[in-house]
């Protein structure tokens, strides 16, 4: 059977270019960004410099994304994404840096589960989950 990846797509209102960035803080990895002014030359001043798409790849994630065109509604905020493993460690850290400057839902904690789990939303108003494995 082939291999078929799933990778999130991340659509952003104009500050693509900050959130990769903070999340190549965050996570490492390569960053490379296409424009909507490096597709199409004769599209508006105002996006010229947005990010058509970019991604993120390296590290621990790989991510896509973009800035979405005028008028693309941003979607209903229905996705979480979801850091989990067992280096407690490290997945603090990520939960620290990530959560910083956004607002926090579940404070980072042991659960009724046996996990150590908490969840925020990101400054760029991205919802994340981090789970550290117990057992």
């Amino acid at each position: 059977m082939a291999t078929i990846d799933l990778h999130p797509y991340l659509m952003f209102d104009g500050n693509c270019r900050e959130a990769f960035e903070f999340y190549q803080g965050i996570f490492g990895g390569e960053l490379n960004f296409m424009t909507y002014g490096d597709m199409d030359g004769s599209c508006p001043a105002g996006i010229r410099d947005q990010i058509m798409h970019g991604t993120l790849m390296g590290g621990s994630v790989e991510f896509m994304g973009g800035d979405a065109p005028e008028g693309m509604p941003l979607g209903a905020g229905k996705i979480n994404l979801s850091l989990s493993g067992f280096d407690e460690a490290a997945l603090r850290q990520q939960y620290d840096g990530l959560s910083e400057g956004g607002t926090i839902v579940v404070p980072i904690d042991r659960q009724m589960w046996g996990d150590i789990f908490g969840s925020f939303q990101d400054r760029f108003g991205i919802d994340w989950m981090v789970n550290i494995r117990t057992a």
